[in-house]
């Protein structure tokens, strides 16, 4: 589909409603890696209703922001990565692991019995709701969490080697990412935000999952690296541990945070031939940027990456922020690009 200069779009999430979900418990904690339904505050047999209404609302609020390409919000995941993680075989539901977290801390995750087998697609519904309910002409992204993070956040109890699992993840990745791609997704981006948490293990195998998890997949893929969500990883180190590895990988776009850690952002001279999905807004803070210093966040980063090559997000994900904020920074990001975009045309 046809893009404007510095198209501008979501990392993936938005900010859930209250009447969905219990917000106060889910900001209170990490991100679970195992299901909790008691989240949801809606009864179960409502649910999927609830998923779909919440969906359309985030859908609408991207568009009313100026958004040009559109995600689902991910109103359905109580993580970014748990949805898909216990929707494999191979994962004892009933009894999970324990791993540490990128902060250093024990947290319940999924424990691997079993040959980690995708048992049936889990988000080709996402795609078609988001598709069917977008307005006609606009892309839609779509996001699922990578192999090497989902093999991070796992105990494993089969494999017993850290490659093995992750290759196992990556081929349930690949066949979920074509399925989305077959049902009409223009982006499918992957989370890896443990590539920069661990970035030794990820040399020396998050690349070749990656690898694996794209074999054969023919359309525009992501992937978004990160410091994690500022809401719960409040310091920020001055670069990325792990970023110009990505260079040689077969993902076109490479989603990235500047905006709190205030990045250098001549380190995206290191991935020539990406395009740079550039995250400009700081989401440490409840306080909505002017879009002149949303405009300035892009300014930075023309000197190093050509105009055509930048996308235009959030640092990450807006699901901890309230619903008012989410909006206002998001109407900033569109209204900063816009200035930007004016000044080259």
């Amino acid at each position: 589909m046809a893009l404007p200069l510095l198209p501008t779009s979501l990392v993936g999430s938005y900010a859930q409603p209250d009447w969905l979900i219990d917000r106060e418990a889910l900001a209170g904690r990490f991100p679970p890696r195992t299901r909790m339904k008691e989240l949801w505050r809606v009864p179960e047999q409502y649910l999927e209703q609830a998923w779909d209404d919440a969906t359309v609302y985030a859908i609408a609020e991207q568009e009313r922001a100026g958004l040009d390409i559109i995600t689902d919000g991910e109103m359905r995941r109580e993580s970014y990565s748990n949805r898909f993680a216990t929707a494999l075989d191979g994962v004892d539901l009933d009894s999970h692991g324990t791993a540490l977290d990128r902060s250093g801390e024990p947290v319940p995750v999924p424990r691997v019995t079993g040959e980690i087998r995708r048992r049936h697609a889990v988000q080709v519904r996402d795609v078609q709701f988001l598709r069917e309910h977008a307005s006609p002409g606009k892309a839609i992204k779509i996001t699922v969490p990578g192999p090497f993070t989902m093999s991070q956040q796992a105990q494993d109890d089969f494999y017993g080697d850290g490659e093995k699992l992750a290759l196992a993840y990556a081929g349930a990745v690949n066949e979920e990412i074509k399925d989305l791609f077959a049902a009409g997704c223009d982006v499918v981006q992957l989370d890896e935000p443990y590539m920069q948490a661990r970035p030794d293990k990820a040399r020396q195998y998050g690349l070749k999952a990656l690898e694996r998890a794209l074999d054969g997949v023919v359309g525009t893929t992501a992937l978004h690296i990160c410091f994690g969500y500022a809401h719960l990883i409040h310091e920020r180190p001055e670069g990325y541990s792990f970023l110009p590895e990505l260079g040689a990988s077969e993902v076109q776009q490479i989603s990235i945070e500047t905006a709190q850690s205030n990045l250098d952002t001549s380190v995206l001279e290191t991935l020539p031939g990406k395009a740079i999905i550039l995250g400009v807004l700081d989401l440490s803070t409840h306080a909505v940027e002017e879009p002149e210093i949303v405009a300035a966040r892009i300014r930075r980063a023309l000197p190093h990456v050509d105009v055509s090559r930048l996308i235009i997000a959030p640092d990450c994900g807006l699901k901890y922020l309230p619903r008012e904020v989410a909006f206002g920074k998001m109407k900033a990001m569109a209204d900063g690009a816009a200035i930007v975009r004016a000044e080259l045309s």
